[in-house]
C-alpha cells in the first residue's frame, strides 16, 4: 500500500485573495454596525430621560413640587415611597443631569452625550427631555 506523500494546502496566494475579501467586506459591514451602537445608545438615553420625567411628574402629584435633586427620586418621597429604585447612568457611563427650575421646561433631565461635556454634534449632541424628537 502506496502512501499518498502529496498533501495538497492552500498557496499563498489564496491565503492573501481570502485576506483581502475579509478586509473588503470588513469595510462595507462595520460601519453599519458600529452606527447603530450609537443609535442604540440615544434610544436608551431617551428612554432613561423618559422614566426620570415620569418620575418627577409622579414626585410632584404626591409633593406638590417637582424634586429639588435626582436623588429625591430614589429617597422616600411624602407618601414614603422612592420613585425609582436608583438613578441610572447614561449609556455612556455619566451622569444625567437635573435642573430645578428648568431652563427649557419646568425641569431638565439631560445627557451629556458620548463627548461628556456641554453641546456637540452627532453622538456627542446633549440628549434632553425637551428636545428628544430633535435628536437621531
Amino acid at each position: 500500500m502506496k502512501q499518498n506523500s502529496k498533501q495538497r494546502g492552500f498557496t499563498l496566494i489564496e491565503i492573501m485573495v481570502v485576506v483581502v475579501i475579509i478586509g473588503m467586506l470588513a469595510t462595507l459591514i462595520l460601519p453599519k454596525v458600529l452606527g447603530r451602537q450609537d443609535e442604540a445608545f440615544i434610544a436608551k438615553a431617551k428612554s432613561d430621560i423618559r422614566a426620570i420625567s415620569s418620575s418627577a411628574k409622579l414626585y410632584k402629584l404626591d409633593n406638590f413640587k417637582y424634586p429639588a435633586a435626582l436623588n429625591d427620586l430614589v429617597t422616600s418621597g411624602a407618601k414614603g415611597r422612592g420613585y425609582l429604585d436608583k438613578i441610572p447612568k447614561d449609556p455612556w457611563g455619566s451622569e444625567y443631569q437635573y435642573v430645578n427650575p428648568g431652563t427649557h421646561l419646568e425641569f431638565d433631565v439631560w445627557s451629556l452625550g458620548a463627548d461628556g461635556t456641554a453641546g456637540g454634534a452627532d453622538s456627542g449632541r446633549d440628549i434632553g427631555n425637551w428636545n428628544m424628537d430633535e435628536v437621531r
